[in-house]
């Protein structure tokens, strides 16, 4: 029946009641919305990104999750960071933020103790640099935010997952990174058997993280030389490595935290040239863990040198040319 508009189910024998709940959750669940899905206990956080009949589009809002879930299976979230699951999510993050700002700091005192000459000249570090590609405009946002934090040299772009391997195809000569990151939305199928885990056919998004990862092994294929970062929420981890992946989402096929990527960035960017990455260190400094990401042994990508640029003030002038 119709009812102001909204289209209304008499969802039990008491019809006021079924009227009032059908237009809370229906009527009031619009793009831009924050929900959580009945079904599913309320597990996890959404943003509604379109609706298509009575159908929505869900982006996850901490993890790399793209979903659709029917409508009336929708409850409105008016206070996200009131839930306990962002809650619990937050304090991760956190942690994770300083145990990774602990690192680099570590990092760059040994530097100095074994860099420091005897004379007052003090060494400067390159970390490697990364060019971000992301699905997601406001996971690319929190991204580069960290980025900044972390004091990696960093280029990102929102773009498409359909887009990523025409993109990278045209940047990759122009901005020529260290390391490269992509990543965006991605998810199984939800018809999909246990069975059809191994067939690309069945997440939304891994083929075209694959096909990216191609375009970055036509241009560099020495893993050490660039480092591929590759996958999102559920994304087919063995087809990403088999691809050229360095580091990929998801061995247990399970839902990644949006800044899981930026971390084995990160570390990537800071160990160095003369080193492997500590694949242990990296993969539980995620917040996702082993089961979200792995990847194979990969020399970082961080230079020294001496001496550190300084101002110029005076220079002599060279007395065999007028």
């Amino acid at each position: 029946m119709k009812l102001g508009g909204y289209t209304v189910k008499l969802l039990s024998p008491f019809p006021p009641l079924a009227h009032r709940l059908e237009l809370e959750v229906m009527g009031t669940v619009v793009t831009g919305d924050y929900v959580v899905r009945r079904s599913y206990g309320g597990d996890v956080l959404f943003r509604v990104e379109a609706v298509l009949g009575g159908t929505a589009i869900l982006k996850g809002a901490d993890y790399r999750l793209l979903a659709d879930a029917p409508v009336e299976d929708l409850t409105k979230v008016s206070n996200p960071e009131e839930l306990s699951v962002t809650q619990s999510l937050r304090s991760k993050v956190k942690a994770s933020n300083q145990r990774m700002s602990a690192e680099l700091m570590d990092h760059s005192f040994l530097n100095e103790l074994e860099y420091r000459p005897e004379e007052t000249h003090s060494y400067f570090d390159l970390p490697g640099k990364v060019l971000h590609l992301d699905g997601d405009a406001n996971y690319m946002r929190k991204s580069m935010q960290l980025y900044n934090q972390m004091k990696v040299p960093a280029q990102g772009l929102h773009v498409s997952e359909t887009q990523m391997a025409d993109l990278l195809y045209h940047l990759l000569p122009q901005v020529k990174p260290d390391i490269v990151v992509i990543t965006g939305h991605d998810g199984l199928l939800k018809t999909r058997e246990r069975s059809e885990l191994y067939s690309i056919s069945s997440y939304k998004n891994s083929q075209n993280f694959v096909n990216a990862v191609h375009i970055a092994r036509e241009y560099d294929k020495n893993r050490d030389n660039l480092v591929v970062v590759a996958g999102a929420c559920q994304s087919y981890y063995e087809a990403l490595l088999q691809a050229g992946a360095n580091f990929a989402s998801s061995p247990g096929r399970i839902l990644i935290h949006a800044l899981d990527p930026v971390y084995v960035a990160t570390k990537a960017s800071y160990t160095s040239i003369r080193e492997c990455v500590n694949l242990p260190d990296i993969i539980h400094g995620t917040i996702s863990g082993i089961d979200g990401v792995g990847g194979i042994e990969t020399m970082g990508r961080y230079r020294v040198g001496l001496p550190k640029p300084i101002e110029v003030k005076k220079v002599n002038p060279n007395p065999y040319y007028a």
